[in-house]
């Protein structure tokens, strides 16, 4: 007589393969099916079932799981357990042979606890005469105490009533029962973990299952929301799913686009926590809750140069305390809010929390076109590029979903629409901007380590500059220095000429969207900087230089009629919504 079992499971991984050990030790002696109905696991639980050959199909709350398990069984016996449970030997000889020989309908089995200790061994023993008292009087039981019938009566009993919450399994058992004789199996035991009488105390416990039973034996209803008692799965499957959000805090790039992620998410109803460092720290919290602070990779930046042994010798003096003291924040914080995915727009401990955890991890930033698209690019410009994509692969690994923002699209290796690019994200405050032309030219950079691009715009007498990133506000004849004040660089931009900046992403996807040419001096070896400018030229949008002379300020200048002219006819930006919504769908799609 072949037998079905029937698991429902959600993120079980630290169970499941326990009791799947246990059905193989069996000594039955007829065929035996395992069957898994997860609900969308997002740890390692499926993959531990088809390692031991078990069926899997698309689960949810437990009825639903059930039910989906029993549509594909084969076998002439149904035993449905819960994945936190353990087969003691010779369990299921014992329970068929107990089963045909009272000639039952349906039937469930005493339980004992996996883990020992008086008050873990008496509160079972206690569930077990309970169990078995109220059973003459009503039909009742439990998921947890395995649930055996004839897959015949399960098909003519309609399954489980999945329109019940709680209490289904009793239900099903009381509607089987009417059609047969009930009994609590004398011989097997089935061991069960403690797990939720350790999350919610004995006290709580017993007290939620006796006003369900009592509800149950006058023949009402009870609901989980009734009892203040939850499934994960059940959470999982109901709410939006709560997001740890962290992001690289060098430079504000990255913190302005994440602040317009964050705030629709946040609009949208989504839960969300938030981990960032130095300027972007700083920026977020002054905007958000629930933002955190943690310590960052820097870059060292010498006369507009990236110098990447310093860079690495001043980050690794620091990594081993970092690395302990961010993860400890991190994993604390994420253990009290339970985060269903991990976002992170080019940070480094978020990827390493999101495999701790066995939770997807979705990568939003611009630096994956780097490792993830097919280019080419000066033999001149190799080792840093070699460098680049090392530390790329370094910061993020086996994301689940990688989306790249971009404005311009080599083609893509992978073509399995896991790595997709997607539109820049601009500020509403840049894109409801009316540009005009003005006299002045802004001059925006990365590092205050251009001082020779200081001395070359001070020379041109008869033109005006106001140059961002000096952390300064000062005039000097015909040079404007200012600090950071978002709203009024937002007026210098919009009234521009146009722009002298590195080449940072987001400074020129918000100058490309109010038609402002660029003349884009990269870093020296920063390598994505580099490949942002090399497109910048390529679209016709602007130059790209290694370095300023007055010759090539003066051609640049002098031709920005025609590179305005390019971005008016080609660049064609979207609105934001559209962005959001492909990364909101991407964040739904690797929890479901």
């Amino acid at each position: 007589m072949n037998v079905s079992i029937i698991i429902p499971t959600y993120n079980e991984e630290d169970y499941i393969e326990n009791l799947l050990k246990s059905i193989k030790r069996q000594d039955y002696n007829d065929d035996i099916e395992v069957i898994v109905a997860d609900a969308f696991s997002s740890d390692k639980t499926v993959e531990i079932a088809k390692q031991y050959d078990c069926i899997v199909v698309d689960g949810g709350l437990p009825a639903v799981g059930r039910n989906r398990g029993a549509e594909v069984a084969t076998g002439e016996f149904l035993i449905f357990l819960d994945a936190d449970s353990v087969l003691t030997d010779n369990y299921i000889t014992q329970a068929i042979d107990e089963f045909i020989e009272d000639d039952l309908a349906i039937a469930i089995t005493q339980i004992v606890p996996l883990e020992k200790g008086f008050i873990n061994e008496l509160s079972h023993s206690l569930a077990n005469y309970m169990t078995r008292a109220i059973s003459e009087i009503k039909p009742h039981g439990a998921g947890c105490y395995g649930i055996l019938t004839y897959k015949s009566l399960h098909k003519k009993a309609d399954g489980f009533d999945e329109s019940i919450d709680f209490g289904e399994d009793t239900d099903y058992i009381e509607r089987i029962a009417q059609m047969g004789n009930f009994k609590v199996l004398s011989n097997p035991r089935l061991l069960v973990s403690t797990r939720r009488l350790e999350e919610e105390g004995i006290k709580s416990l017993t007290l939620k299952y006796a006003k369900s039973t009592t509800k149950q034996l006058i023949g009402e209803k009870v609901t989980l929301e009734e009892l203040d008692y939850s499934f994960d799965h059940e959470k999982k499957l109901t709410r939006k799913p709560r997001i740890l959000y962290s992001l690289c805090g060098e430079g504000l790039g990255h913190a302005i686009r994440s602040a317009i992620v964050i705030k629709y998410l946040i609009m949208e109803g989504y839960d969300l926590i938030v981990f960032a460092s130095d300027r972007a720290y700083k920026y977020l919290d002054s905007k958000f809750e629930n933002v955190y602070e943690i310590n960052g990779f820097n870059t060292v930046y010498e006369n507009n140069t990236v110098r990447n042994k310093k860079t690495f010798a001043y980050n690794m003096k620091d990594v081993p305390s970092d690395l302990q003291e961010n993860m400890n924040k991190m994993y604390k914080l994420a253990h009290i809010f339970k985060p269903d995915v991990v976002v992170s727009d080019f940070e480094f401990y978020a990827n390493m929390l999101s495999h701790i955890l066995h939770i997807p991890l979705v990568s939003v930033d611009n630096m994956h076109v780097l490792t993830e698209a097919k280019y080419s690019v000066p033999k001149r410009y190799m080792k840093d590029r070699i460098f680049a994509e090392a530390v790329v692969h370094a910061f993020i690994q086996n994301a689940n979903k990688t989306l790249i923002y971009s404005y311009f699209y080599p083609p893509l290796k992978d073509d399995s629409g896991d790595v997709q690019y997607i539109q820049p994200l601009v500020r509403e405050e840049i894109s409801s901007l009316k540009p005009e032309i003005k006299d002045h030219i802004l001059v925006y950079q990365t590092s205050d380590s251009n001082h020779e691009l200081i001395e070359l715009l001070k020379k041109n007498k008869n033109r005006k500059f106001i140059i961002y990133g000096f952390h300064k506000d000062e005039e000097d004849e015909n040079l404007i220095f200012r600090s950071f004040s978002e709203e009024v660089l937002f007026n210098d931009l919009k009234d521009a000429r146009c722009v002298i900046t590195n080449g940072g992403f987001s400074f020129i996807t918000e100058a490309l969207t109010l038609k402002k040419p660029v003349l884009s001096i990269p870093v020296n070896k920063q390598f994505e900087q580099i490949l942002n400018a090399i497109y910048l030229d390529k679209l016709g949008y602007g130059e790209h230089h290694n370095k300023i002379t007055q010759e090539i300020l003066d051609n640049f200048i002098d031709n920005t009629h025609i590179y305005a002219q390019n971005i008016e006819e080609n660049y064609k930006p979207t609105p934001n919504n559209e962005t959001l919504e492909i990364i909101r769908n991407t964040i739904e799609s690797v929890v479901r």
